[in-house]
């Protein structure tokens, strides 16, 4: 088993700054090679406390606030445009970069693209929806509309 400090979100295993024991496969191919955590050591515990403060800094202070930051979010759909070919398939896949550029330059709230849950890939024009985390206990669904055009 490895000990490693998580520098990033990552589902299913902790926030940044959680101290996580994992089996040294999932540690050394896919956690460490990412940039997800870091080797814990005993000096990291000072890396732990700059990754929670910063955190705290960016995220949404209360279940309240996060519940209006849903409402908005849920309020109207995004779009986003692509290119796509003349039979509604896009050339390539909708990003979370892609969603959280539509919602910040549609008006919305500032989302971290790394909140950002897509089920399958977007990989047509239409209606979609994506899952927004904003808060442990509050998440938003996003509708998106996919249209022709970048």
């Amino acid at each position: 088993m490895a000990k490693l400090i998580l520098t990033h979100e990552v589902t299913g295993l902790g926030t940044a700054g959680d101290v996580v024991d994992v089996k040294d496969g999932y540690a050394r191919n896919y956690l460490l090679p990412r940039n997800l955590a870091t080797p814990w050591t005993k000096g990291g515990q000072k890396q732990i406390d700059q990754i929670t403060a910063a955190r705290r800094k960016r995220a949404i202070a209360t279940i309240e606030d996060a519940r209006a930051v849903r409402d908005s979010l849920q309020a109207k759909p995004f779009v986003v445009r692509v290119n796509s070919g003349p039979n509604g398939r896009l050339f390539g896949a909708v990003t979370t970069s892609d969603i959280a550029d539509a919602i910040r330059a549609s008006g919305g709230q500032q989302v971290d693209r790394r909140k950002i849950e897509i089920g399958q890939p977007i990989k047509s024009l239409g209606g979609h929806q994506v899952q927004v985390r904003l808060h442990a206990d509050v998440s938003a669904t996003v509708d998106l509309n996919v249209v022709p055009g970048a």
